[in-house]
């Protein structure tokens, strides 16, 4: 398609020396508009356009405005806008207003972090995004709180909410991590294992008052948050049922909620149920000797447990049943010794099974009763150990990462 010239338009002069590529030909050729064939309008480098078209802008020039606003990396701002101005001007192009206000931002802004470096601000600065990473989720002992799935799986903050509120989890106790490389899930986890289960009984003194679906949960640092300075594991108390929650109220009763007497008999009672719970995995069969280590062990709580509890000077209705409770736990010592000097599978399980006979929760009763303790004795059926009342609480898999 041709378009005629505009009235009136003046002709071109008479083309003088060489002509470069796109302008027009050194010859007359007749045509519609004249003897050189090409309509008067200047051309551009990519040839004729009938409509006026505008220059492009200068896409260095847009980049090294948006990072001098956001002052993020302001050296490369700096950088992109006068490569943008060389552009400019060797294109053509439009933008020169931006590239040049992107470099002054840039410059700016690298001045303020060539600032923040000497003083240490930035550094200040950072310490304090990692510092805010860390305490994402961090609870304290004694905090209740709600997870965002439940108490399972993975998550990156745990909202405080009020005890006396249904909730899923209850901090009693929290592990600091050495630093270094991350050890690893399986470690951590091993860890977390490790130290929460003992702790639980200084959080929760009377483990009678704990219910029976009450279980022992972790929250573990991950790789990503490890890299952020994450070095803790928080030891938490939620429902057996992962989906589930807890009533409202804590579950604390420790120094902060009991009187000397009752800290007292707990304490000597708990002996016998942190040894109980160290019983090793596999059978006699599989490590004698770490049977008959775990029976000394038990053997040594109890003659520990009846010396505590004759040592106390006690309320005067709660000194017969303290006397016969620690009678009763002097025959249970003996099977326990006889278990830990055996020298065969056989000799183990015999002396084993006296002991097991020998078990009985109730008797703590009327000691607990005297002392205004819980008197009800919890089921084992999950495995729990409470003052002799079978195997290892809790149990399963009860880490969460972090």
């Amino acid at each position: 398609m041709s378009i005629p010239p505009p009235p009136g338009a003046p002709q071109p002069q008479e083309p003088q020396g060489p002509y470069p590529q796109g302008q027009y030909p050194p010859g007359p050729v007749p045509g519609p508009y004249g003897p050189y064939g090409a309509p008067p309008y200047q051309t551009w480098g990519q040839g004729y356009s009938p409509y006026a078209r505008p220059a492009p802008v200068n896409a260095l020039a847009v980049a090294s405005l948006v990072l001098g606003v956001l002052c993020c990396v302001p050296a490369v701002g700096l950088v992109l806008g006068l490569v943008a101005l060389g552009q400019i001007r060797r294109k053509g192009e439009r933008g020169r207003s931006m590239a040049v206000t992107g470099s002054v931002l840039s410059s700016l802004g690298l001045v303020l972090w060539v600032v923040a470096l000497a003083t240490g601000g930035l550094s200040d600065a950072w310490e304090g995004i990692k510092e805010g990473a860390r305490d994402n989720g961090s609870l304290s002992r004694g905090e209740c709180f709600d997870a965002p799935d439940g108490l399972r799986g993975s998550f990156y903050d745990l909202d405080e909410v009020p005890c006396a509120d249904r909730h899923d989890g209850e901090v009693f106790a929290v592990v600091k991590l050495p630093g270094g490389r991350f050890p690893g899930d399986d470690e951590v986890t091993d860890t977390a294992e490790e130290k929460c289960y003992p702790l639980r009984s200084s959080y929760a003194m009377d483990t009678w008052a704990v219910p029976d679906d009450v279980d022992v949960y972790f929250v573990v640092p991950s790789a990503e948050s490890w890299r952020i300075g994450d070095r803790e594991i928080t030891c938490a108390f939620g429902n057996t049922d992962e989906r589930g929650s807890l009533e409202g109220g804590s579950l604390r009763n420790d120094g902060t909620t009991l009187d000397a007497d009752q800290i007292a008999y707990l304490k000597a009672a708990n002996l016998q149920d942190a040894a109980l719970d160290s019983v090793p995995l596999g059978t006699p069969e599989d490590d004698l000797a770490a049977h008959t280590e775990w029976a000394a062990k038990v053997s040594d709580a109890l003659t520990e447990e009846v010396g505590l509890l004759r040592g106390h000077t006690w309320p005067a209705d709660a000194k017969k049943p303290v006397e016969a409770l620690a009678k009763e736990l002097e025959a249970l010592e003996k099977p326990w010794a006889e278990a830990a000097g055996a020298e065969d599978v056989d000799a183990y399980y015999e002396h084993y099974d006296d002991a097991i006979r020998l078990e009985d929760p109730d008797r703590s009763v009327t000691t607990r009763e005297a002392l205004g303790l819980a008197a009800t004795p919890p089921s084992y059926d999950g495995g729990g150990v409470g003052e002799g009342g079978g195997e290892g609480d809790g149990g399963g898999d009860s880490g969460l990462d972090v």
